[in-house]
């Protein structure tokens, strides 16, 4: 079992080319995860009636049930890809799950019809729905750890927040692809073959990931650690350790990823749905409204994250948390007036989100010492997202159907803002704190916070 030591010294700062390769090879992949989900969210209509059987109601609902499968086995991935991740390197398991995601990815565009072979067609998407959650499991984590122990401390948040605009991306790109071979080819010619060729584009992307994680080394911080023969001995003493010693990030993180991803899939996943089913939008404009919001987050994502490099991540998250709890009701009213209604609130309620979303590829990571970061941040992050991630459009629908009130989502909102806020006040700050060493970032044990790097500090 890993034992903590004497500080470390301040992390390696890799060379400006090295860091640009790295921010590239970590953002592909979650862009083509999300990519996927875009692809998929909004070309349902078309994979339910080409896949599954029953009436177009019955088959949307075994669709929609069947992306859900996908958050049921994140946590798995995370359980085993991030010991992995910690034991044999960042770079090797990011390799593995960016194959096994745009494979993935690829062959829903390749699954035959119903029609052609009948309940195996159900069965080979669920099949790759799970291979995709699986391999998600780690990606993310693993992404996020290798984005945050190559950038250099000072510049931890802008860097990490490429990762983010790499998630907006995605999701937007394949969103847009999906309208616009919709908007291109005839029904008919969308049923039949359309809506599969987007999802082929996922072969490219993930040529171009394995190309990228493959030509550079594992992180500093890593190839350190292991320098030191300071890595977990096993899994079983990783596990120990998490439990026993790291349970309280643990917790903190969990308790952040609730905020985070329930505000995350009720604007992105829930809302063309709720748009369109609550608010009277027609279809167009219900898939519409989300893209432009998530194009102008976009713009504000890099500028967040260098924002949180001066400022630090806790003061930005609590704008971003209090910001929502205020808003978020008045918002959903407005987004209920019509369609300008729906792109000004939706707007708001994403810029307002932005702070979150642009750090928590630099704070999240931190939370954990080296040796056990991948697992932790990959344990926590989903077992919390397939709790109150993947389950908030369920959830949202559900609690609008049931109560007859289209608040009912803002309200949902608001109750996860507030546990986020619980953790957010325990979790100490890391702005511009190495990452190496065996210690807690942000501890008094560890390497102690740098001063903000300005133009004539640059060392």
């Amino acid at each position: 079992m890993s034992r903590p030591d004497e500080p470390a010294a301040t992390q390696e700062e890799p060379s400006p080319a090295v860091l640009k390769k790295a921010i590239a090879a970590s953002a592909i992949g979650n862009a083509t995860e999300w990519f996927d989900y875009g692809l998929y969210a909004y070309g349902v209509t078309y994979i339910s009636a080409a896949i599954f059987p029953g009436d177009t109601a019955e088959a949307t609902l075994f669709a929609l049930t069947t992306f859900a499968v996908s958050f049921l086995v994140r946590p798995l991935g995370g359980f085993v890809w991030g010991p992995l991740g910690d034991r044999l390197g960042r770079r090797q398991i990011l390799a593995i799950t960016i194959v096994l995601m745009a494979t993935a990815t690829f062959c829903v565009g390749l699954v035959p019809s119903y029609d052609s072979i009948g309940f195996w067609a159900p069965v080979l998407m669920v099949f790759l729905r799970m291979v995709q959650g699986f391999s998600t499991g780690g990606e993310y984590g693993g992404a996020a750890t290798f984005m945050a122990e190559y950038a250099p401390a000072r510049r931890r948040g802008f860097m990490g927040s490429f990762l983010e605009f790499g998630t907006l991306a995605g999701f937007s790109a394949g969103a847009l692809m999906m309208l616009g071979f919709s908007a291109v080819l005839s029904d008919d010619q969308m049923g039949s073959w359309g809506w599969r060729l987007p999802f082929l584009i996922a072969a490219p992307l993930g040529i171009v990931g394995i190309y990228l994680r493959t030509r550079l080394e594992d992180t500093p911080v890593f190839r350190e650690l292991e320098a030191q023969g300071k890595e977990e001995e096993n899994v079983g003493s990783e596990f120990k350790d998490l439990i026993t010693r790291y349970w309280a990030p643990i917790l903190k993180l969990v308790g952040l990823v609730v905020a985070l991803n329930v505000v995350n899939y009720t604007l992105l996943s829930y809302m063309p749905t709720y748009l369109e089913q609550s608010i009277g939008l027609s279809t167009n404009f219900s898939l519409v409204v989300p893209i432009i919001g998530m194009l102008a987050m976009m713009v504000f994502v890099p500028f967040a994250g260098h924002l949180s490099d001066r400022v630090g991540r806790k003061p930005l998250w609590w704008v971003s948390l209090a910001g929502l709890f205020v808003a978020v009701v008045p918002m959903f009213m407005l987004m209920s007036t019509g369609v300008v209604g729906a792109i000004i609130g939706f707007a708001v309620l994403g810029l307002l989100y932005v702070p979150q979303l642009a750090t928590i590829s630099a704070m999240f990571p931190a939370m954990f010492p080296t040796q056990v970061r991948f697992a932790g941040f990959a344990i926590a992050y989903n077992v919390s997202t397939s709790i109150f991630g993947g389950t908030a459009p369920a959830v949202n629908e559900w609690l609008v159907t049931e109560s007859g009130n289209n608040l009912w989502p803002a309200f949902y909102m608001m109750g996860a803002v507030v546990v986020g806020m619980i953790a957010l006040s325990r979790v100490p700050e890391t702005t511009r704190c190495p990452i190496n060493g065996t210690e807690i970032p942000g501890t008094p044990e560890a390497p102690p916070q740098l001063e903000y790097e300005t133009a004539g500090s640059r060392s």
